[in-house]
This record gives structure tokens, C-alpha cells and sequence, in this order.
């Protein structure tokens, strides 16, 4: 067995059944909990997410709400929402789609839960900033401070891992990929732009970050959302059954081949796992990353910048997965590709279906720029955490150099490996930060039906 083939065996143990399980049945029992607050109060976390308060920073922290809000979907909106869903389908079929969006449901409360908590136990570092995440969270909340710090030194030694990685090698490699084949763009040209624009904003740290994050992300957003309804709209006539096959897929006893028990359980499995898996990749909810982000918000209330960032886990899935696994749906390209025409290439096809040649290019600036804003938010996760392994700030500045060089690295470089080992990372960040949602489970719920008077 090689190294590579050993590294892809582990990343199918660490994300199999038993992860799924803990990061499913932790949002299940949150929501349970609190009562199912987190969905009944979407409809105000919303309201006050679009606010003139959240764009404020007249509280105590680094950038407003919103900013932070964007800069964790500049984060989590990214290949995950293009070629994750893409993936998906094809390995889980159609109905993996509703996995992602049932996932993403309790998700949001497992969002909600470790953001409030990021900002309850938040820091000030020596140079004036706040320093925050489940690290913080462990090391400030734990009663055995021992027990703490050593899952606090795990979780950010984990985070760091995955910023180089599923933060930064990974997505400007989908960067130069997506140019190279719609623009015949040379994969070192890519990289020398990709990091001298990276280390040009992530040198201004968070502040910097937040203010490219709060126009880019929603503009990008709001773009691929449009070209991708306006190809629902072009296969109208297919949406119908297009949604049927999702739901029939999803819930489907029947065995993709013989008639066995086994064979039912295995098939049924393999559609839970790849859109569960997919929608904790494209949202990341319970791992902890997006609480990073949540902490350096300005406000006074840890559950209100909680509910605020929970609506990132309801855009980011729960909307743009969604339109984006409805017009693969609805193309009908996943009946009529070829076995090996997958992510990225099958949701081009899927636009091309409406928009021509012209939907391979929407693709490509879509990929781009999500990808980007991915090394952004992911950049100031991987600061934090690499400040919390330290011990103090004044290294950061050696990381931004080094986090913007990989960007390079990994744009003209093959990835496969870092691609598994990444994974890797993203479940390790996921034990020890679902362990201190559990143990803090009773703050959360006190805190939030305290909170409930505001709310009403």
C-alpha cells in the first residue's frame, strides 16, 4: 500500500459513519435542546443580520457583525457550494442534495452554539485585538483547565493544518484549473496573481479582510445565484421532476443493485454520507472555523452575533447549494454525462444547458472568486489559531508571508494528497470542538432562553 492510498483509507475512516453520526446527532440534540430556537428564531436572526446595527462596530470588538458574518461566508461559500454539491450528487445520487439540506437545518444550531460561545469566551490579544474560537472557548470555559488546554492546543494545531490546506492550497488550485481550461491561462501566471492579490489584503489583517469580504461576497453571491436561477428557469419543465427524484433518491429503500439487506443499507448509506459530508464542507458547521471569525465581531450580546452567525450555515447551504443541485437537477446532465464528467465539469455542463458556451464562463469567474474569498476568511482562522499555538501576536505577520506563498504552491501543483490530508484536518478540528458544544451544552440553553425575552 502507498502513502497516498494509506492517507485516502484514513480519510474514508475519519469521515465515515461514526463522524457523520457525531456531527449529526450533536446538532439533532442542540436543537432538541434549546428548544428549537435556532429555526424558530431564523426569521429574526435575518432581520437583525440585514440591520443597520449589525454594520456597526460601536461595540466592543474588530469589525461589525455583518462584516465578520461575510467574512465566514467568504470562508465557507466556495468550491464546496459549486463542485462539493456537484460531487455529491454524482457519488450519492440526487437525493444527497436533501442530506446537505436536512444536515445544514440542524447545522445551524450547531453554528449557532459555537459562535455564541467563541464570543462569550473571547480574548484580548497584547496588540488590542480579540482573539477568539473553540480553542478559547476550551482553554476560558472548561472547569478542569488541564482538559481545556490540551483540546484547545489540538483544535488550533488541527485549524492551522486545514488553513494551509482546504483553506488555501486546495482552492487556488481550483483557481488556476478553472482558468487554465476556460482561458488557457498558464498555472503559474495564476499563482504569482493569486498570492500578490492575497497578501496585498491579508496584510491588513482582519479589518482589511472584512472590508474586501463585505462587498465581494455578496456581489459574487448574488451573481451565481442569478445565472444559476436563470438556468432553472430555462429547464422549468424539468423542475418538477427533477425535485421528485431528489426526494425519491433521499429516502429510497430500493438497492442501487441486487436485493439484499446489506446491499439496501450500503446504498442508502452512501447517500446520507456524501450529503452529509458535503454540507459540513460546504457550510462547516461544527467545525469550528466560522466561531474563529465570530469572535473579533463588535457587539455586546455573545447570543445575538450567535444568531447572526448561524444565518452564514442557512446562506450558504440551505440557498446557494440548493439552486446550485437544482439546476443540475433540473439540466438532466446527470442521466446523460459521462461517468468521468464531475464537478466542476458537470455543473458547467449543467449551465451550458441555457446559457451555451457563455454558462462554462460563468462557471469559471464563479469558482474564482469564491475560491479567493475562501483564502481570505480562512487566512484569518488560521492566524488565530496559529497565534493560540504560540502564545502571542507577533508572528503573525510571518504567517500572513507564508500562508500568502502556499497560495502559489498551490496553484501549480497536483493536490490529490493535500486534498485527503486536508480532509483529514477538517474532521480532526471536528472532535474537540463537538465535545466542547456538548460539555457546554447547558450554558447554551440557559443563555438563549435568557436571550428569548429580547427576541419577543
Amino acid at each position: 500500500m502507498t502513502f497516498e492510498e494509506m492517507i485516502h483509507n484514513i480519510d474514508d475512516i475519519v469521515w465515515g459513519p461514526i463522524t457523520l453520526l457525531f456531527l449529526m446527532g450533536t446538532g439533532i440534540y442542540l436543537t432538541i435542546r434549546t428548544g428549537f430556537l435556532p429555526w424558530k428564531n431564523l426569521p429574526y436572526a435575518l432581520k437583525i443580520t440585514l440591520s443597520k446595527e449589525a454594520r456597526s462596530a460601536k461595540a466592543e470588538g474588530d469589525v461589525s457583525s455583518f462584516s465578520a458574518l461575510t467574512t465566514t461566508l467568504a470562508a465557507t461559500i466556495g468550491t464546496g457550494n459549486i463542485v462539493g454539491v456537484a460531487t455529491a450528487m454524482v457519488a450519492g445520487g440526487p437525493g444527497a442534495l436533501i442530506w446537505m439540506l436536512i444536515s445544514a437545518c440542524f447545522g445551524m444550531s450547531t453554528m449557532f452554539a459555537e459562535c455564541m460561545l467563541s464570543v462569550k469566551y473571547r480574548e484580548m490579544n497584547e496588540n488590542g485585538e480579540m482573539s477568539g474560537g473553540p480553542m478559547y472557548t476550551m482553554k476560558n470555559g472548561f472547569k478542569n483547565k488541564r482538559i481545556g488546554r490540551i483540546l484547545g492546543w489540538c483544535f488550533a494545531l488541527f485549524a492551522v493544518l486545514a488553513s494551509f490546506g482546504i483553506g488555501n492550497m486546495t482552492q487556488s488550485n481550483s483557481i488556476a484549473s478553472a482558468l487554465y481550461e476556460t482561458f488557457a491561462v498558464p498555472v503559474e501566471d495564476t499563482g504569482i496573481v493569486v498570492t500578490i492579490a492575497a497578501i496585498l489584503i491579508i496584510v491588513g489583517g482582519i479589518k482589511s479582510i472584512s472590508k474586501v469580504s463585505s462587498v465581494v461576497v455578496p456581489v459574487m453571491a448574488i451573481f451565481y445565484m442569478i445565472c444559476a436561477i436563470i438556468v432553472i428557469i430555462g429547464n422549468i419543465e424539468n423542475v418538477p421532476s427533477g425535485i421528485v427524484n431528489m426526494f425519491a433518491s433521499a429516502f429510497s429503500l430500493k438497492a442501487v443493485s441486487g436485493g439484499a439487506i446489506g446491499t439496501v443499507a450500503i446504498s442508502m448509506m452512501e447517500v446520507i454520507r456524501y450529503g452529509i459530508a458535503r454540507g459540513v464542507f460546504s457550510n462547516e458547521a461544527g467545525m469550528g472555523s466560522s466561531a474563529i471569525t465570530a469572535a473579533a465581531a463588535s457587539t455586546n450580546s455573545h447570543v445575538k452575533q450567535g444568531y447572526i452567525s448561524m444565518t452564514g450555515t442557512f446562506w450558504d447551504t440551505i440557498v446557494v447549494c440548493s439552486v446550485t443541485g437544482l439546476a443540475i437537477a433540473a439540466s438532466g446532465v446527470l442521466e446523460t454525462v459521462e461517468p468521468e464528467i464531475v464537478g466542476t465539469a458537470l455543473t458547467i455542463r449543467a449551465f451550458e444547458t441555457v446559457l451555451g458556451s457563455a454558462g462554462g464562463l460563468f462557471v469559471s469567474v464563479g469558482i474564482t472568486l469564491f475560491a479567493f474569498a475562501t483564502i481570505l476568511g480562512w487566512e484569518y482562522n488560521g492566524e488565530k489559531a496559529f497565534e493560540y499555538l504560540i502564545g502571542t501576536h507577533k508572528w503573525n505577520m510571518a504567517y500572513r508571508i507564508l500562508f500568502s506563498y502556499m497560495a502559489f504552491v498551490g496553484a501549480t501543483q497536483s493536490l490529490e494528497l493535500v486534498w485527503n490530508l486536508s480532509d483529514i484536518a477538517n474532521a480532526l478540528m471536528v472532535v474537540p470542538n463537538l465535545i466542547c458544544v456538548l460539555l457546554l451544552s447547558n450554558e447554551v440553553v440557559r443563555d438563549a432562553k435568557e436571550y428569548e425575552r429580547k427576541v419577543k
